[in-house]
């Protein structure tokens, strides 16, 4: 297994797509990496956009990113919702300070728009946050996946087997 030890973040909030925080959570487990669902409060249910439930283990406040190798964020509508917790952007701040990798898709690239970490930095997204995310200083680009060195960025649920193909190669690299 590839990831055997490493820990993850996955953040959650209701509406989260749903195939875009549950396949990375599957996909992560099977390579033997722990992932911990992390929420406004722990042992909370959230609902995702098409009814899919999780149960969170953790809550934002009850976070060391420290003590994380990785971290995602889903998309959906819950990013919009992520982004408005000052514990969120300083934990993704954190991450990408200690270069961890940080893995979003779909809407995700609003919590780093909130967080100021997209400077410079080539991603992709959902369309529909194009401007968003180059006004924010990214380079945006339409393809399914891209790596700009610890950020791991995706478009949409039909991109998942590359998304974490390459979220899994640079957390195995760290």
């Amino acid at each position: 297994m590839k990831l055997e030890g490493k820990k993850i973040i996955q953040l959650v909030s209701n509406d989260f797509e749903d195939l875009e925080l549950w396949y990375p959570v599957l996909r992560l487990r099977e390579e033997g990496a722990i992932v911990d669902i992390v929420g406004e409060k722990a042992g909370e249910t959230y609902i995702g956009k098409y009814g899919v439930p999780i149960k969170s283990d953790r809550a934002f406040a009850d976070i060391n990113p420290d003590d994380y190798d990785a971290i995602l964020v889903p998309g959906g509508w819950s990013p919009d919702l992520l982004r408005r917790f000052e514990s969120i952007l300083s934990m993704v701040r954190s991450m990408d300070q200690a270069e961890k990798p940080i893995g979003q898709i779909c809407h995700a690239g609003w919590v780093l728009i909130s967080a100021k970490i997209l400077s410079g930095r080539k991603v992709t997204s959902t369309p529909g946050i194009k401007d968003d995310m180059i006004n924010a200083g990214a380079e945006w680009v339409d393809v399914p996946v891209i790596v700009d060195g610890h950020i791991i960025s995706s478009r949409r649920p039909p991109d998942l087997p590359d998304y974490m193909r390459e979220f899994i190669a640079v957390l195995a690299s760290k």
